[in-house]
């Protein structure tokens, strides 16, 4: 009941300042809408259904692009990080992509790939794909060698090592990862659907723009942050529910 009390708390505020920077500007509507005509706007496109079909193909492409990052990510940090040797020679690499903007390789990636779902998959994935990695190699190595010592005792090796001492020995790690990356992937899913999509929230966005339709562009805005916070949630209570068991 306090954490709903210090959420509502938090959202009244700051739909209250905004309220208040309403009152106070001199900008016209069509520039600076109140939150009563976001709301508006947002019952507008709740009726008319545009709002669901936008955030069904964002979901559709977030989904095939963050899960696939994670898998990939995992399975190879798990490697990586049992294998530093060749870890050694991979993160010179690895370190010089991570700090690329997925944003920066957009221009190329449309050219590739066109317009469509692929671009937004492909930014997403690389968006996720490197906090993911980076944090299960880091959690594999900061495994307490005593757990290799008694697999060895016990005869433990190959596949076995990785899904009975490894994985559940890291998972802590590698889930800081997964939380970390989700944020991220959602954040770039917006700027690849901005340039490379003709629907889905960030389109959505640039065609309210185009419109000067203010109120449709803040409501959309509004969606996009609910939406990350939701996803940041489930997958904190998967972690939960999973840790337990």
């Amino acid at each position: 009941m306090k954490v709903f009390f210090k959420i509502v708390s938090s959202l009244a505020a700051l739909v209250f300042l905004w309220q208040v920077a309403y009152w106070l500007s001199d900008y016209s509507n069509a520039l600076f809408p109140s939150p009563l005509q976001t709301l508006e706007a947002l019952v507008e496109m709740v009726a008319d259904g545009s709002l669901l079909e936008h955030i069904t193909q964002s979901m559709y492409r977030f989904v095939v692009g963050y899960v696939s990052a994670v898998v990939i990510a995992v399975l190879l940090g798990l490697f990586l990080g049992r294998f530093l040797g060749v870890f050694e020679y991979v993160n010179p690499s690895v370190q010089l992509l991570r700090p690329i903007s997925p944003t920066a390789w957009m221009p190329f990636v449309v050219l590739l790939f066109g317009i469509g779902d692929l671009p937004a998959i492909v930014i997403i994935f690389i968006a996720a794909f490197f906090p993911v990695l980076l944090s299960t190699v880091s959690a594999v190595k900061s495994i307490d060698p005593v757990y290799f010592k008694v697999a060895k005792n016990f005869g433990i090796k190959g596949f076995s090592l990785f899904s009975k001492i490894i994985f559940p020995a890291a998972f802590s790690g590698i889930m800081g990862g997964i939380h970390l990356a989700i944020g991220t992937a959602w954040i770039f899913l917006v700027a690849g659907e901005m340039v490379g999509a003709q629907s889905g929230l960030g389109y959505l966005i640039i065609d309210a723009r185009n419109n000067i339709r203010a109120d449709i562009l803040l409501a959309t805005i509004v969606t996009i942050g609910v939406i990350g916070i939701a996803l940041d949630s489930f997958v904190g209570k998967l972690e939960r529910i999973i840790t337990k068991k």
